[in-house]
């Protein structure tokens, strides 16, 4: 990689995860503080969107975490390492408040009976590049237009599959920077989808903040992504 965008990638990371830090600091200095704006509602109802984005979100980024601690472990290359840890880092700090909130609401963790992942998004929502992704990753277009997710471990939109996860296990060097940094471009795209969708749906005004400032760091780390994988003569999967 260039020093020039070696440099770049040093900046963007930053960037990024100053900015996502910024939107947790806040969410939670708000949540603290129990304003009047950050409480209403004060208890989102288990299948409201609040409740779903914080269930979907907290699986959705441990999986990132997981691809993040993977990749670490197979390259040397400092630029790769930056960025799976400033991931791990970030998603894991805001997993943990997706998951404070749940319990805060005194809501359990996993979907209502009869509600899968992804329940809380309107079924047009589930069209264009979000559908796209929920398909990449192994899922099947129902008649209703909605997406049923399985299959081989890809619940969400982005989500890699148990097959794609095991080959990431056993590349080693450029081959596993090139396949996570792929795998990792879907995984935002489908977050992306996701946040939007709560930054539109949800009610708590915090979650809304948080799901706003996920969408621009993760936009963010999206462009040094693909200069990233340009610099290794590799692309996005289309």
């Amino acid at each position: 990689m260039s020093a020039a965008l070696s440099r770049r990638a040093r900046w963007a990371v930053g960037s990024a995860v100053a900015l996502a830090v910024l939107f947790a600091g806040a969410a939670t200095v708000a949540s603290a503080r129990g304003d009047a704006a950050a409480s209403a509602p004060l208890t989102p109802a288990a299948d409201s969107a609040d409740a779903g984005f914080a269930r979907d979100m907290a699986v959705h980024h441990q999986q990132a975490v997981e691809m993040a601690f993977v990749v670490r472990d197979v390259t040397d290359d400092e630029d790769v390492r930056r960025l799976a840890y400033d991931i791990a880092h970030t998603q894991a700090n805001q997993r943990g408040m997706l998951l404070g909130w749940l319990d805060l609401w005194e809501l359990p963790k996993t979907a209502p009976e009869g509600q899968g992942p992804m329940a809380w998004m309107p079924k047009d929502a589930h069209s264009g590049h979000a559908m796209h992704d929920m398909k990449g990753a192994g899922g099947a277009e129902n008649m209703d237009g909605t997406a049923e997710m399985d299959r081989d471990g890809a619940l969400m939109p982005g989500m890699a599959t148990r097959t794609e996860l095991a080959e990431l296990r056993g590349a080693r060097g450029k081959q596993a920077e090139i396949l996570f940094l792929q795998l990792m471009t879907d995984h935002h795209e489908g977050g992306v989808a996701m946040a939007r969708g709560c930054a539109e749906r949800c009610a708590v005004p915090v979650e809304k903040r948080l799901a706003q400032g996920m969408v621009e760091a993760q936009q963010s780390e999206l462009d040094l992504m693909a200069d990233m994988l340009a610099a290794r003569g590799a692309a996005p999967r289309p």
